[in-house]
């Protein structure tokens, strides 16, 4: 259900805006930790890892939502695991036939879209309960939040660890990179850093409302 502040947008639109910011997956919810540390290191990564991550949320979404009421209730999550793993099959072949450079980037972490929080907790609490549209964009807004997190902390990391945005060379001259943003340690650094942000806008926007609101 919408909450207050969100009283006057339309169902549909409230669905796709609030993974975007309001219960963003990893900057609220902080799930998925798994790949956003793994492959963040650099901006290339993150943005395929999130891109890739939102097609299977979009299309099992749609499915699982399709069938809801032909699965039955003992073996739903069985059912729903079967779903996302074909897609991610479809996804990880896309990549490879892409690009083979990428696909060895990202590894092991193609294979595990399937066991992401994410995506099970998004089939499992809202696609399987409602209609193919909002759970279509339900699964739009978490994967492009999911996407945006991801690439806030890969654009941080290449630029500050390696001095390039895109493997484009961010600063002129000579730069010293900061080799520990691009090691594992550095992505627990700039997910830190990202969350420290976020909560206090998200904190100065509650303080806002609650001062407007104040008679």
């Amino acid at each position: 259900m919408a909450s207050d502040s969100n009283a006057n947008v339309p169902p549909s639109t409230d669905e796709f805006v609030k993974g975007l910011w309001r219960e963003n997956p990893v900057f609220v919810q902080v799930l998925g930790m798994c790949p956003t540390l793994a492959v963040s290191n650099t901006a290339r990564n993150a943005l395929a890892m999130g891109l890739a991550t939102m097609v299977v949320l979009v299309m099992s979404n749609a499915v699982i939502s399709a069938i809801r009421n032909l699965i039955p209730k003992q073996v739903r999550i069985a059912s729903f695991i079967l779903v996302i793993a074909s897609f991610v099959t479809v996804v990880e072949y896309l990549i490879q036939a892409i690009s083979l450079e990428l696909h060895k980037a990202l590894g092991a972490f193609i294979s595990l879209i399937v066991v992401n929080c994410i995506i099970l907790g998004r089939a499992e609490a809202f696609a399987s309960k409602n209609r193919l549209l909002p759970s279509v964009l339900d699964g739009l807004g978490m994967g492009l939040g999911f996407t945006f997190a991801l690439f806030c902390l890969g654009a941080v990391r290449e630029v500050v660890g390696s001095g390039t945005l895109f493997g484009v060379a961010a600063f002129p001259g000579a730069y010293q990179e900061w080799v520990i943003m691009i090691l594992p340690a550095g992505g627990f650094f700039t997910l830190a850093g990202w969350l420290l942000l976020f909560n206090h806008l998200e904190a100065r926007r509650a303080e806002r409302a609650t001062t407007g609101a104040t008679p």
